[in-house]
């Protein structure tokens, strides 16, 4: 399908037909190049409201000049993974995490819109340069030497940057920077040039730009003084760590990401939360931000559906139950990030048959989770944990025919995880910190026991489900606290049935009533 300028009644169908699309790819070129720094924005009020939520005509509406608008949206990942097939041939797949399944088919298939991504090494970089026919996306690359990009990503972003939004550091032990880290940040700020120079390439006289996460925080600034007729806008998917996570960065650090920050037009956040420790960090230690917005991310409950019900999924719904026979199940699905808080999870899971030992015997946990980070020494530590506590609560619980937890830790499966889902009586979802979390959505549209949702209440989701009124559609449950977290799993298997499904039918509604489509309309109203 291509989007042409048209009527806006021509514009709704399109934009109906398009957010079914789970196709495509993209292509292009190779680029690199730096700018310099620019100039100052000031704080404004949020544009957009948790929970307001348009109707279908007038999303269209708000989105309907997109039909005619340039649109340049950069990330360090794009909407789709390169792999080298058994006759050595490049094959295209489709990304998962919530960028690529909730802005990808958004803006498929759109000549006027061009999607800037990473391409370093191996396979992606083959795919880049020899420039694999990927129809569905206008593509630019940005690459670097292989060394730097991971001192930047691995170094900078994933071990410093993620930890201080998610406040893992104890102050004790942790974080300690040294002349290594100095060398990782000139390296994320030559990653952030080259993004920055590729956007001003691409981007046409007036442009609207939408920079993607916190690998990318330094391009608003370098992107200010070279280009001020662009519109800029920056999302964070991740939370934000506020001020006292950002003084324990080196001061020169925190004050370049929060200087680069504030160079964008506007700055948005799942959560209103998030966005208020944007604006603290930025006030106590440069006095200068961009506009914050509040833009909470939905999911497409029919492509979700769509997976769910494949005949993978089918077979896998199948296979669980062969495992666990007709008991409850207890579900998640996570990568195996220190942030998910998993080994915490099946702790009381273990203090709920401890002390309920009438569960034993007729409740599974059933976890699948995938690999993340591998390169990051404590995510390698703390997989082994994982599976070290899953294999003591077996042995400590399990029967012949009895396997208290069912873990798959191989590989990313979202047909299995899916499987997991649907089947389950109670979804534990208790991340310390979380910038929205979508499985916690997706669980609650495929999912066909009216299941109760166990939350953490430090996820941007359920800040999001406070802010609408919604709060008591879930179990909330501070994610320290493994008491309460056994307590809410008692609940949710032993409550009335006619509560778990008043209560899984409101979670239901809310997922629903907000979609992919509306957080792209706050980012492009932010940029207005």
């Amino acid at each position: 399908m291509t989007f042409e300028r048209a009527s806006l009644g021509l514009f709704a169908a399109a934009l109906l037909g398009v957010f079914g699309a789970l196709g495509g790819a993209f292509v292009r070129a190779i680029d690199t190049g730096a700018t310099p720094t620019g100039a100052v924005h000031a704080i404004e009020s949020p544009r957009a409201s948790v929970g307001a939520q348009a109707g279908a005509a007038s999303v269209v509406s708000d989105l309907a000049h997109l039909a005619e608008d340039a649109l340049v949206i950069a990330s360090n990942r794009g909407p789709v993974n390169f792999a080298e097939g058994a006759s050595g041939a490049i094959e295209v797949r489709r990304a998962g995490g919530g960028l690529a399944t909730g802005l990808a088919p958004l803006v498929e298939n759109r000549s006027n819109v061009t999607w800037i991504a990473s391409a370093v090494d191996g396979v992606d970089l083959r795919a880049a340069r020899t420039r694999v026919p990927t129809p569905g996306f206008n593509m630019r690359y940005v690459t670097m030497d292989p060394a730097r990009y991971d001192l930047a990503y691995n170094h900078v972003a994933n071990e410093a940057l993620w930890f201080a939004a998610h406040g893992f550091w104890d102050g004790v032990r942790a974080p300690r920077f040294d002349a290594t880290f100095r060398d990782a940040w000139k390296a994320f700020r030559e990653l952030n040039r080259k993004f920055a120079g590729a956007i001003d390439r691409a981007a046409p006289e007036g442009g609207t730009v939408l920079v993607q996460d916190y690998h990318l925080p330094l391009v608003g600034d370098l992107l200010r003084e070279r280009r001020p007729d662009l519109r800029t806008v920056h999302f964070t998917h991740t939370p934000f760590g506020g001020p006292d996570e950002m003084r324990r960065l080196p001061a020169a650090v925190s004050e370049e990401l929060l200087h680069g920050m504030a160079g964008f037009d506007a700055a948005g956040f799942h959560t209103k939360r998030w966005a208020t420790r944007y604006e603290q960090s930025s006030n106590e230690l440069i006095v200068r931000a961009a506009a914050t917005y509040v833009a909470p991310l939905g999911i497409d409950p029919d492509n979700v559906r769509r997976i769910a019900t494949s005949a993978e999924a089918d077979r896998w719904v199948q296979d669980l139950r062969a495992i666990v026979g007709d008991r409850m199940v207890i579900s998640r699905t996570d990568r195996i990030e220190l942030s998910k808080n998993i080994v915490s999870g099946f702790n009381a899971y273990d203090d709920m048959l401890e002390r309920h030992p009438e569960l034993r015997n007729r409740v599974s946990f059933v976890a699948s989770i995938f690999p993340s980070r591998e390169a990051v020494e404590e995510y390698g530590k703390y997989s082994k944990q994982i599976e070290a506590t899953v294999d003591r609560i077996n042995q400590k619980y399990g029967t012949a025919d009895w396997q208290p937890i069912v873990l798959f830790n191989d590989a990313s499966n979202m047909p299995r995880a899916m499987a997991g889902l649907r089947i389950a009586d109670a979804v534990l979802i208790n991340p310390v910190r979380d910038g929205l979390n979508l499985v916690a959505k997706e669980g609650a549209v495929v999912n066909e026991n009216h299941a109760a949702l166990v939350l953490s209440r430090e996820t941007g989701f359920f800040d999001e489900l406070a802010a609408a009124g919604k709060g008591d559609a879930v179990l909330g449950i501070n994610p320290f606290d493994e008491t309460e977290t056994s307590d809410a799993l008692y609940r949710a298997l032993t409550m009335p049935k006619r509560t778990r499904t008043r209560m899984a039918k409101q979670l239901r509604g809310a997922v629903e009533a907000r979609g992919p489509e509306h957080w792209l309309r706050d980012q492009l109203h932010a940029a207005r």
